[in-house]
């Protein structure tokens, strides 16, 4: 009998960038992360399935990063990248030959025999769809694809309650069509969750009105989990003088507490629990977090893998080790991949060992059979972490000959047994200090008040707009709203990693839907369109393309009184 089970969800996403391919913050973001994650960890997959190994991964695809992976757009565009990637490899090799070392002739030759690979595979492996390569695996039963939020929204904070449904009823019917079958288990964006209170906007001066909880939504939609943060589930308050920080979050989260008491009983991280509504819960285990997550205590770290942030222009591609001395860029030594791969099998040899060794103890003092929870952005295996897809692909291989582990997706863990118990959850994320601060303060504040007057004018233009042009235009309101929450915005201005670029997506996506908005109301009063009103909406409907098929009804009118009564008591 195992010691315990192991649950991996690596979770991917991508703002809409298709639209801005100019932008260098923009159309190679998922170029690289198609080229460094996504495809190597199909390969991995590949390379385990050839063995008749299935590791039950559990991975997220967000809707608007796979409606990105479909567009011809990206894939003629990927074809150039990696093309492009080859031919500076080869350029490298030259200026090595000339240059010198030798070493470095090598490893340029490597590239470009690296992203050769990465071009066959996605154009005849996998028939231009990454999407429907991972759509084979879960049809072999190697993993389980779950869904996101449609456009990775920040649930707890969206100003309408309309808003919140577009999101999940989209995701849904989005990975349905897409996958073959309806999700089973949901990541929420950012791991942001808000239970039903009376709710008031932190950015506006309005009336507390009740709202439904995150996880009623989950549950009229069919979905049957989420993941949290572990201090989630403890039921602690979140870390941070927010009243000194942004008093407004202060204030919310004094509202949200009032409908909240902290639980009496211990709480794990290793349980599975269920909210009053039936929607079940997995927490994230903080041990095996640090080991990989972490550039400086974890495994990324090793001195012999390979540098991030030290590129050879104007090709980018990448010839040192992060070696001892991390922070001076100029003191790396020349990066050894048999060096690298060597030291793999040995990071992941001690990761099984701490998660046998993790649930063993949890089932010593309980005497209860525990589910370790690993959840990582996908992008880090590969993009931030090169070697990473190939340590996923080594941990699998030692997990399947290990009796005293248990590898379960998520869906197959609601079927193992019932939870340990029903719970109620505070409000919160897995962000910095596990609430909304990244995602709300004073340098970003002023999204939201932008967002939320544009959510209540959809609700009309909805109502509204229900045949021929102004429904073609309200339509193309609701893509530009929907881009326009993505929650990418608020935490890169936050982060200043990409402030300038941020602004101009939310503030590009919030203005045509204003215009856009004026259009389908003077249009449905009778207004004929200009040729540069016609123009415009042709400009919009082709640069801001995601979910052809949007439908109106996913922002029709709620009965927030009946949600009143049936949440709030």
């Amino acid at each position: 009998m195992p010691v315990g089970r192991f649950l991996l969800c690596l979770h991917s996403h991508m703002p809409y960038v298709l639209s801005h391919g100019k932008s260098p913050h923009g159309t190679d973001w998922i170029n690289e992360s198609a080229a460094e994650c996504y495809l190597p960890i199909l390969h991995a997959l590949d390379r385990l399935l050839q063995q008749d190994i299935r590791p039950r991964w559990t991975i997220n695809l967000t809707p608007i990063l796979a409606e990105q992976l479909d567009d011809p757009a990206f894939k003629d565009g990927f074809e150039d990248y990696c093309q492009s990637k080859i031919d500076f490899a080869i350029a490298d090799q030259r200026r090595f030959q000339i240059e010198g070392p030798l070493w470095m002739e090598g490893l340029a030759h490597m590239w470009q025999r690296w992203y050769t690979r990465q071009l066959v595979q996605f154009k005849h492996q996998w028939g231009r769809s990454i999407c429907e390569g991972f759509r084979y695996f879960q049809e072999q039963g190697s993993i389980e694809i779950i869904t996101c939020g449609a456009t990775h929204g920040y649930l707890p904070l969206l100003g309408t309650e309309e808003s919140v449904q577009a999101q999940v009823k989209l995701a849904v019917s989005s990975h349905t069509k897409r996958f073959g079958k309806p999700p089973r288990g949901i990541w929420l964006p950012e791991c942001a969750y808000r239970p039903a209170y009376a709710w008031k906007s932190p950015v506006a001066d309005e009336e507390p009105w009740a709202r439904k909880g995150v996880e009623h939504f989950l549950k009229e939609n069919g979905l049957e989990y989420f993941f949290v943060d572990s201090h989630m589930i403890r039921g602690g308050a979140p870390l941070g003088t927010y009243a000194g920080k942004f008093p407004q979050l202060a204030e919310l989260f004094a509202r949200s507490a009032k409908y909240f008491t902290p639980p009496p009983e211990e709480r794990s991280e290793y349980e599975r629990y269920a909210l009053p509504n039936g929607v079940q819960l997995y927490a994230r285990d903080p041990e095996t977090t640090v080991k990989v997550w972490s550039g400086d205590h974890g495994y990324p770290g090793d001195a012999r893998y390979l540098e991030f942030h030290k590129q050879l222009y104007p090709g980018r591609l990448r010839y040192w080790a992060i070696s001892e001395d991390k922070r001076d860029l100029g003191a790396k030594r020349p990066y050894n991949p048999w060096e690298a791969y060597e030291q793999i099998p040995n990071h992941a040899e001690d990761f099984v060992q701490t998660l046998k060794s993790t649930l063993a103890q949890y089932k010593g003092a309980k005497d209860r059979t525990g589910t370790l929870v690993a959840m990582y952005d996908t992008e880090l295996f590969g993009h931030w972490w090169w070697e990473g897809p190939e340590f996923l692909y080594e941990c699998a291989l030692r997990m399947h000959n290990d009796p005293d582990l248990q590898c379960v997706t998520g869906g197959e863990l609601l079927d193992l047994e019932p939870p340990a118990a029903t719970i109620t959850l505070p409000e919160g994320s897995w962000g910095e200090g596990g609430y909304h601060f990244v995602w709300l303060n004073e340098e970003n504040a002023w999204t939201w008040p932008k967002l939320h007057a544009a959510q209540k004018a959809m609700i009309a233009l909805a109502q509204e707009c229900r045949t021929g042009l102004p429904k073609r235009i309200a339509e193309q309101c609701a893509r530009e709203l929907l881009l326009a929450e993505a929650s990418d915005w608020q935490f890169l201005i936050s982060t200043k990693s990409a402030r300038d670029y941020s602004e101009v997506r939310f503030e590009d996506h919030v203005d045509r839907f204003g215009r856009l908005a004026d259009l389908a109301r003077r249009v449905k009063d009778g207004s004929p369109l200009t040729l540069g009103e016609q123009a415009f909406l042709e400009d919009c409907e082709q640069k801001d393309a995601p979910f052809p098929e949007i439908d109106l009804d996913l922002w029709a009118a709620l009965d927030h009184t009946l949600g009143s009564e049936l949440h709030l008591g």
